[in-house]
C-alpha cells in the first residue's frame, strides 16, 4: 500500500482529496491535517510514501514545512494549491506534481500515475531518493495549467523564434526558450541537435534515410520525419557511433 499524507486547510478540498485516494485500491490515507505544524508532525509519526501539499497555510506554509521535514527520507511532494506563482519554486525543490485548484478527476489520476511510477522506482533501487533528479524534468505552462513533463518523454524540440515547441506524444507545449539555451540544459547522451531548428531525443530515434546530394531524412518511432541538417550530419553521425559502442 501507499501511504498518502493530505495538508490542506480548506475543509472541503482536504475531503475531496480525501475521497478521491480512498477510491484507490492501492493507497492508504495516513491523515488530513489543516495546518503546517500539524503536517510536520504526521509527516514524522506516519512516514507517508506521498505528501499532498497546500502551500498557503495558516503558521507554517507549505515550504516551511518541507524545511522541517527529514530530508534524507522526503515523502514524494504533490502540491496542490489555488495559486501558480509558486510553480517555479516547487519544481526548484523537485515537486512530482502541481496541482492546480481547481483540478479535475482525470488531471489528479495522472499525478497519481506519476506517483506510483516514481514510488515504484524507489522501491526497486532500494532506497528513498528526492523525488526526481535536477534535470529530469522541465516545467511548461499549458492551457492554465502548469505542467511537469518528463524530459525521457520529450521526442523532438522545435525552434519557434524566441520559444521551442517540445512534442510529447500527440501533444505540443511551448516553451520561452532559445534552442541553443535548451540544448545546453539537456543531456547530451540522449538528445542530439540534427539541424538548426530541431533537437532530437535519441531513444525515439528509427532509422535515418538517404536523400540524395549528402541529405538526410531522421524518422522516428512514431514515423515523423525530420529533416537532417548538412553542417549536422557529421555531428548525428558521431553521436550515434558513441551511442552504439556504449551499448556494446
Amino acid at each position: 500500500m501507499i501511504k498518502a499524507l493530505i495538508a490542506e486547510d480548506e475543509l472541503l478540498a482536504r475531503e475531496r482529496l480525501v475521497g478521491l485516494l480512498q477510491k484507490q485500491g492501492d493507497i492508504q490515507v495516513v491523515g488530513a491535517c489543516a495546518n503546517g505544524r500539524a503536517t510536520i508532525s504526521q509527516v514524522r509519526e506516519t512516514r507517508p510514501d506521498v505528501l499532498f501539499l497546500d502551500v498557503e497555510m495558516p503558521g507554517i506554509d507549505g515550504f516551511g514545512v518541507l524545511d522541517a521535514i527529514d530530508r534524507e527520507q522526503p515523502p514524494i511532494i504533490v502540491f496542490t494549491t489555488a495559486h501558480a506563482q509558486y510553480a517555479v519554486r516547487a519544481f526548484d525543490i523537485q515537486a512530482q506534481d502541481y496541482l492546480l485548484k481547481p483540478f479535475d478527476e482525470d488531471r489528479f489520476q495522472q499525478a497519481l500515475s506519476r506517483v506510483r511510477a516514481q514510488i515504484s522506482a524507489r522501491r526497486h533501487n532500494g532506497r528513498p531518493g528526492p523525488a526526481a533528479q535536477k534535470g529530469e524534468r522541465i516545467l511548461v505552462k499549458s492551457g492554465g495549467r502548469v505542467l511537469f513533463l518528463r524530459v525521457r518523454e520529450i521526442q523532438w524540440i522545435e525552434a519557434a523564434a524566441n520559444y521551442v515547441r517540445l512534442f510529447v506524444g500527440d501533444q505540443s507545449h511551448l516553451l520561452r526558450e532559445k534552442i541553443g539555451v535548451m540544448e545546453e540544459r539537456l543531456d547530451n547522451n540522449l538528445f542530439v541537435r540534427i539541424h538548426r531548428s530541431l533537437i532530437v531525443n535519441a531513444e525515439h530515434i528509427r532509422e535515418i534515410q538517404p536523400c540524395g546530394n549528402s541529405e538526410y531524412l531522421l524518422v522516428l518511432k512514431n514515423g515523423r520525419s525530420l529533416p537532417v541538417g548538412r553542417s549536422y550530419w557529421n555531428h548525428l553521425d558521431q553521436f550515434l557511433k558513441d551511442q552504439t559502442n556504449s551499448s556494446l
